[in-house]
């Protein structure tokens, strides 16, 4: 509590002095001025810690790999077995011809995907790392693999309990499942008053998490490449115009609704993923060699007590914090998206979602650490941290990658904000009501924060980023404790189903009554 009033305390002394500075502040400073304080007074908040042995234990993150590791064996390891038909379900194999929905099983998952495969596994491996040492990766991939479960049980129960516009449009997500499933078990109260908080929740995400964080670190990355603060035209407090730009991009595809980000994310997400992974591959052959050590690092540092943050709990912390800041398990904000889907099955869903994390996590930001420990980036001091320690490693290889780089940050910048705008949405939606005005006012808000997101200070853009972001985690996971046994009855329906036949036709019906015979 002493920690939230001293913070509380400096914000109040930092707008003061925004007021008092005897040198006129560029646009970008003055922004930051304003919003730093403001952001780093809820970061501690959300991430109240617990002292243990000396160590600050933040009890958000204790809540969510709680309950990642609770339906991982709740569900009978079903990240594990459920991998198999989660691939065959993309591929199409039960596609359902008429089912309700707006989007493919496909088109979800790389719109999901394209909101959690983002700067979260550029940036933030790279920030993980310059605090944890290399053994933060370790409890990143930990993450990713419990996860998967967390992702499983949220979006079955979005689709399950997703609402059916007059316009052919659906909403889902946290807010539907909470406030109905709830009811459905005598908690209606209870019910309404987690979904309305999810929903202001995910509201502060989708422009923390899903919008500031994310033009910010492009924004470093295309100044940094454009000649740096000085020779770049965006430089010297214009980086707020490079946001402007982005806006209007932004806004011309929100514009168009969930379907037109998904025509968009099925093509940006495949061709951003395979340029960052070819180019970290081309990386990873140059310094063949050395990766035998760098996982000899990365598993030594996950339990050595000598680690860079404080020891072992320190790297654990660095590393799972940024693990579920990049695939946002048990966040729920994913369902929403997953929500949009054509099916009768709600579960088949659940088991596409559960993709998220393995790509997200277990591929993505492996080889982003692999590059940065092979490079030795993370040990050179002028290397910096966030995009620009990532930035570096790449080009030790050949000097031109950081423009490579710059193109995938922005092609990571541009789908997650998109995505993360349809969350924010449908959160905005929810509480406003489904109408044109609340439509509207929401992508303009959206919007105008990608240009003040642009000049921030990466500390204060994280230190917001997570504390909306995490906050979502804490009615979600009430309702996926509480809803769970839905979730388990419906895949153990389907598991039965597909053991029982080879059929590539699936129904509500055609589940229940294979099921039933079982």
């Amino acid at each position: 509590m002493k920690r939230i009033l001293l913070s509380a305390a400096l914000s109040l002394g930092a707008c003061s002095t925004l007021f008092a500075q005897s040198e006129p502040l560029t646009v970008d400073e003055k922004i930051d001025a304003a919003i730093g304080p403001a952001a780093q007074f809820i970061s501690d908040i959300i991430f109240y810690e617990l002292q243990v042995a000396g160590y600050g234990i933040p009890l958000i993150l204790v809540w969510l790999l709680a309950g990642a590791a609770f339906f991982t064996v709740y569900l009978g390891f079903i990240n594990i077995r459920g991998f198999k038909h989660a691939l065959d379900i993309v591929r199409g194999k039960y596609n359902q011809e008429g089912a309700p929905g707006e989007v493919s099983h496909f088109q979800a998952l790389t719109a999901a995907v394209s909101g959690t495969v983002g700067l979260g596994n550029i940036a933030g491996v790279a920030i993980a790392i310059s605090l944890g040492g290399p053994g933060a990766t370790f409890w990143m991939i930990l993450a990713g693999l419990l996860g998967m479960s967390s992702k499983f049980v949220s979006c079955t129960l979005g689709v399950k309990y997703r609402d059916y516009h007059e316009d052919g449009t659906v909403s889902g997500g946290p807010m539907h499942y909470l406030k109905k499933g709830l009811k459905e078990r005598g908690m209606a109260g209870a019910g309404k008053f987690l979904a309305a908080f999810f929903a202001i929740m995910c509201i502060g995400g989708a422009i923390g998490a899903g919008n500031m964080f994310q033009i910010n670190q492009a924004t470093q990355q295309f100044i940094a490449v454009t000649g740096g603060e000085a020779g770049s035209w965006f430089g010297g407090g214009n980086a707020w115009i490079f946001g402007l730009v982005m806006a209007v991009l932004v806004g011309l595809v929100i514009l168009g609704g969930m379907k037109s980000i998904a025509r968009v994310t099925e093509k940006v997400v495949p061709l951003m993923c395979a340029v960052y992974i070819v180019a970290a591959i081309i990386v990873l052959i140059s310094n063949f060699t050395q990766i035998p050590g760098a996982f000899v690092a990365i598993f030594e540092g996950a339990f050595s007590a000598s680690a860079v943050a404080g020891g072992l709990v320190g790297v654990m912390i660095q590393g799972l914090r940024r693990g579920m800041f990049s695939n946002e398990a048990g966040i729920g904000s994913a369902s929403i998206a997953h929500s949009a889907v054509k099916t009768n099955v709600p579960v088949t869903e659940g088991f596409v979602a559960s993709l998220e994390p393995f790509i997200d996590t277990v591929v993505v930001c492996t080889m982003t650490a692999l590059v940065i420990v092979v490079t030795g980036a993370y040990e050179m001091d002028a290397a910096g941290d966030g995009i620009a320690l990532t930035s570096t490693a790449f080009a030790t290889v050949i000097d031109w990658f950081p423009i490579i780089l710059a193109a995938a940050v922005i092609l990571f910048a541009f789908s997650t904000m998109i995505t993360w705008s349809y969350y924010g949405l449908k959160s905005w939606t929810y509480l406003f009501g489904h109408n044109k005005t609340a439509d509207i006012s929401f992508k303009l808000l959206f919007c105008a924060f990608v240009v003040l997101g642009a000049p921030m200070q990466l500390g204060s853009v994280v230190a917001f980023s997570d504390a909306m972001l995490f906050a979502m985690s804490i009615p979600n996971m009430v309702g996926l404790y509480l809803l769970s046994p839905i979730v388990k009855r419906e895949m153990q329906d389907f598991l039965a189903y597909a053991r029982s036949t080879s059929s590539k036709t699936l129904s509500k019906e055609a589940v229940k009554a294979e099921a039933a015979k079982v």
